[in-house]
């Protein structure tokens, strides 16, 4: 049937069976490796102005009276061409004073006290990664030439670039676990919290108008970008944005 085989261990692929017929997407990988420099800005504008618009609804969902919305709202809405470093300073200080009022939390690999939050995260953030390099593999798309992330040996940076809209919804996820599990004993990887935050992949979201899985939504966001990298139009890319504010899902 001309369909990938991917083989998975602890949630990341490791190794992939390609039929002989196509066990090279010439044409695709030449549009890749073909892109120019402009273009690749704009893919990634357009990632990271999805992905900025995510977190001002997620933050907004979480603390719609907090002093800082406003600031938040002015970079992630805004065009200023660093509006991510802009915008994730003021994202994780509204979400440290939502989820652990009266700490100084930070987001970090590692930490005490509330920033041990930072863990289950991490794990989130892994899980999402996974799921999206499943994706690409399973489409076809060579994930090593990526748009914005660096290029490094056993690197896969374009799994990184094309992830970055769904990153809220991870955030989203470890705040209802915190505040449903309020002792900060409960905020490490653990076997409860590994299921709950590995759920993620099976949530439902919207995406252009439509309830879908995340790992439906992952997958249709990758398809539109390689048909715009094949199409040479990058209006056919549609990284998901949060349409509304419920979070509730």
């Amino acid at each position: 049937m001309g369909v990938a085989l991917v083989m998975c261990q602890a949630f990341k692929p490791v190794s992939l069976v390609l039929p002989a017929n196509r066990s090279t997407d010439t044409v695709l990988t030449r549009a890749q490796v073909s892109l120019k420099n402009t273009d690749r800005d704009r893919y990634w504008y357009k990632t990271v102005d999805a992905k900025t618009r995510n977190q001002l609804s997620l933050a907004s969902h979480l603390a719609a009276d907090h002093e800082k919305l406003p600031l938040l709202a002015a970079t992630a809405q805004g065009v200023k061409p660093h509006k991510e470093s802009l915008t994730v300073r003021t994202y994780w200080t509204i979400l440290g004073d939502a989820l652990f009022p009266g700490e100084d939390f930070k987001r970090l690999r590692k930490g005490k006290g509330a920033t041990d939050a930072n863990a289950i995260l991490n794990y989130g953030y892994a899980v999402l990664l996974s799921t999206t390099l499943q994706k690409l593999f399973g489409v076809g798309i060579d994930p090593t030439f990526g748009i914005a992330h660096a290029t490094r040996e056993h690197s896969t940076p374009l799994a990184y670039d094309l992830m970055e809209p769904f990153r809220p919804l991870v955030d989203w996820m470890v705040a209802k676990w915190v505040k449903e599990n309020p002792s900060p004993q409960d905020w490490g990887i653990t076997k409860k919290s590994r299921a709950w935050v590995t759920s993620l992949a099976t949530r439902e979201i919207e995406y252009n108008g439509t309830s879908m899985q995340l790992q439906a939504a992952v997958e249709s966001s990758i398809r539109s970008f390689r048909n715009a990298v094949l199409a040479g139009k990058i209006g056919t890319y549609q990284p998901w944005i949060q349409r509304d504010s419920k979070w509730d899902g």
